[in-house]
């Protein structure tokens, strides 16, 4: 399976309100510094979990660096997104042990529950589902990964459960 990082019919949405002034103290800090470029955009996804539009004018303009340059190390880089995301970031490995482990019944499972495809989020903003092409975690295939938690030797129906167990405590 190839893993596309953005789809064809998939556009950079326009920015809801962010408050731009949060980037006043990152500018600050690496304004002046070498190779500050993707520290600048790994402090903005930070802090608004993505990069907004409105974010690499204000660090074009108050850096120098080129604008065309700023969104060419963002949008080459999959680590940066352009879109927000939702609250839990649910990645599917598709590595070779888990493709063999049959990752695609887990990312198939996953898009027919949270009804959703590869790359989007719910919309009540709780899930954004992505394959990725390896976690690392070549013993436990196929494996998921929901923040910082790890599950191995899934099947579909086990992702499954799992969202729903989130969803579960989300809404208590």
């Amino acid at each position: 399976m190839r893993i596309a990082r953005i789809s064809k019919k998939q556009e950079v949405v326009q920015d809801a309100e962010v408050d731009l002034s949060l980037l006043d103290e990152l500018i600050e800090k690496y304004k002046s510094k070498k190779g500050n470029l993707i520290p600048l955009l790994q402090g903005t996804q930070d802090i608004f979990g993505y990069i907004p539009r409105g974010a690499f004018e204000k660090i074009s303009k108050e850096t120098g660096l080129k604008l065309s340059e700023i969104y060419g190390v963002a949008t080459f880089y999959a680590q940066f997104r352009l879109n927000p995301v939702g609250k839990y970031i649910v990645k599917v490995c598709h590595g070779t042990a888990c493709h063999v482990q049959n990752a695609n019944e887990v990312t198939e499972a996953l898009e027919e529950a949270l009804k959703v495809k590869d790359g989007e989020t719910t919309e009540d903003g709780l899930f954004t589902l992505e394959s990725v092409a390896c976690l690392g975690c070549c013993s436990l295939a196929p494996v998921m990964m929901i923040g910082d938690e790890t599950y191995g030797k899934l099947d579909g129906k086990q992702a499954v459960k799992i969202v729903k167990n989130i969803r579960i405590k989300e809404n208590n």
